[in-house]
Order: structure tokens, then sequence, then C-alpha cells
């Protein structure tokens, strides 16, 4: 076995549940039934307890030449870079170099939509539609994914930006609501988001991730494989996108689920802020984005937006998660808050994904989870 495993914790029962983290040679037997039911070329977990890494591994191969996946090949994180940047934006907080209810329209020399060089648009995105409503745009509301914009502008007709509703009236994910988030930073305090993150990273030992393609990663990389089985290379990002943009490893980005659900690098209220409550999410599913609202009685009552990830509550107690997903990636990252217990499941195969919901139920039990939101099951 590839993996590490800090074996005298693994045994440890959680105060919180009562119920132990399976034995590693048990979830090696379930993720070998995951991929021979799914025919997912490679996954790798990491298991958290007590805000501490006890297990990681990495299964199955990288590549079609059939290299072996391991804890520190490199693969592509996805939508997980959100939660990242929320965790880069809430050091900002700390520090007092930005505010979470100030409009972005502070850190702007110009109004946002006069912003519209084809540099700056092939950047980031074309503002150039919008209306006065652009000012009330906070990196809270951004953040929440409640600015009123489509995912990407590129879905528009126009292929321009334009709000659906007035900002902060409901959740609608954005990626493109965090791209301009980016872009009000980047601009109002200099430099690049980029570097940010890369001393976030640096602090937490994670040598091998970064928000933009590095030669280095060619060394040990993941392809994918798209949910017919055909394989197709990994994609070497230019340009740093807090939407989506970093490639990471197993064992890296286990130490910053570690560290996050310990609260580390960030004062105590903003750790709080992150994992608060910020917004009521009222349709049945997150995708498509700007789906009708339920009726109030059939929304799910225990499912809000956090600050880059969505909170929940289960039979454990308040937890968070986020997603990460392409046409040949599939990516989970849940916590339980009381135990301070997370699973973080990278896989280089998107056929895998059907089964995360089992998965995660294997190693954690049931945590309420809200899958059936997540990924629009019935």
């Amino acid at each position: 076995m590839r993996g590490f495993i800090l074996g005298v914790l693994a045994l440890l029962p959680s105060m919180a549940t009562g119920r132990d983290i399976p034995q590693p040679s048990a979830i090696n037997a379930e993720v070998a039934r995951v991929m021979t039911e799914t025919g997912a070329k490679g996954i790798a977990i990491a298991v958290i307890d007590q805000g501490q890494v006890i297990y990681v591994n990495a299964y199955g191969v990288r590549n079609a030449k059939g290299d072996p996946l391991t804890e520190d090949t490199v693969m592509y994180g996805a939508s997980l870079t959100k939660t990242v940047f929320a965790y880069t934006v809430m050091q900002l907080v700390d520090q007092e170099r930005i505010d979470l209810d100030t409009s972005i329209e502070e850190y702007l020399a110009a109004p946002l939509p006069s912003y519209n060089s084809p540099d700056i648009v092939n950047r980031y995105t074309d503002w150039s539609a919008l209306d006065e409503r652009w000012r009330k745009l906070t990196p809270r509301i951004l953040l929440a994914h409640s600015s009123g914009f489509a995912n990407f502008g590129f879905l528009e007709p126009d292929e321009k930006l334009r709000f659906h509703f007035d900002p902060g009236a409901r959740y609608a994910y954005s990626g493109d609501g965090l791209l301009t988030l980016q872009f009000a930073i980047e601009t109002g305090l200099g430099g690049s988001l980029g570097a940010e993150t890369d001393r976030i990273f640096s602090t937490h030992g994670m040598t091998s991730t970064s928000l933009i393609w590095r030669e280095d990663f060619a060394q040990n990389l993941a392809d994918g494989w798209d949910i017919k089985g055909v394989p197709e290379p990994h994609d070497e990002r230019s340009k740093v996108r807090v939407a989506g943009s970093m490639d990471t490893t197993i064992a890296d980005f286990a130490r910053f689920a570690a560290a996050f659900v310990r609260g580390d690098g960030l004062s105590a209220e903003a750790r709080a802020e992150i994992v608060k409550p910020q917004l009521k999410i009222t349709t049945a599913s997150q995708f498509p984005t700007l789906q009708p609202e339920l009726p109030a009685e059939r929304q799910r009552p225990d499912l809000y937006a956090g600050l880059g990830l969505v909170v929940f509550s289960g039979p454990q107690g308040r937890g968070f998660f986020k997603g990460g997903h392409n046409d040949t990636t599939a990516n989970t990252w849940v916590c339980v808050e009381t135990s301070r217990r997370c699973v973080v499941i990278l896989s280089n195969d998107v056929r895998s994904e059907t089964m995360f919901p089992e998965l995660v139920r294997f190693i954690l039990g049931d945590t309420g989870v809200p899958y059936e939101w997540e990924y629009g099951l019935k």
C-alpha cells in the first residue's frame, strides 16, 4: 500500500459519534469495490480525525500508460479552489486589507463595466453589460454565490455577465462571481492572488500545489477519464483563476483540510465566518444555477451557503462540504465540525463520482451531506 497511516489515531473512536473510522484494510476494500463498480481508473483519499491527518492513499493509475497514481501525483483541484480562495480572503480580512461588507466599488478606480479591454475580458470575464447594481456587490455576497450572475458569462447569449436577480437576494452558484472578486482584490491591493495563495501553500507544506501551472508538475501528473472512459491530457492552466485553477496532490490537500478544520491561519472570528450559514439555499439542486426557487415548504431547512463552501446540519451536527468537477475530474471534501473529521476524495475519473455518497458514508457514517442537492439525485 502506497499510503501512509497514523495507525494509533485511526483506531480512536470519535467522542462526538462513538463510531470508529474504518480500518485501512476496510477502506482499501471499499475503494476497490467502487473502482470496480464504476470502472474508475484512479481515486485518492485522505481522512482527518480530530483535526489530524490519519490516512492518505491513492489507488489506480494516473494516465493511459498505466503509471501509478500516488499520494504525490498532481491532480486537478477544480472547484475546491473556491474554498482556498475564501480562506485567502479571510486572511486579508484579518489583516484589515479588505472588508467583507464593503462594496467592491471601493477597490476600483473606475466603474466595473468600464474594465472591458480584451486582455481583462480574456483573463476574467465581461462586465460591460452590467447595470448600476454592480455597486451592491461585496466580498460576502460574491463568496456566498449570491451575485445574481450566471455561473459564467460565456453562458449568456452575448457572453456578457448580467444580473438575473438583485445581489444578495438568493443563492446561485457563480464562478464568475468569484472571478469578479479576484479582479477587485487584485486591482485594489495590487499583485496577484496567486502570490497570496502561494504563501498559504508554503505555510502548510503544500509543495506541489499552485493556482497556475508549474513545469515540475509534469513529472508526476494525473490525466483524466471522461464519462465514456476516454482519457484526456491534464490541462496546463496558464492563468490564476480563483474559481478553479488549482492543481494539488491528495497529500497536500489533506494538510490544508486538516489546517482548515482546526482553524489554523485565521482568527477565531474569521474561521467562524467561513462556515457560518450566510444565506439559505432554496433550490432543488445546485445545477442548473438559475433554476426557480422551491416553495418555502419544500426547501431543505438545514442547507446554507457559507463562504466558498456549503453548510449543512445532520446526525453528527453541523458540517460543510465542497465539490469539484469537470468532464474528467470528480472531487469532494466533507467535514463534520464537532469531531473535526473530514474526508477528501480526488479522482481523475469522473465516473467515480456516482459512488462518492456511499464512500463518504462508509468512512464517516451518516453525516447528512446533501448529495441529492449537489448532484441532483432523485
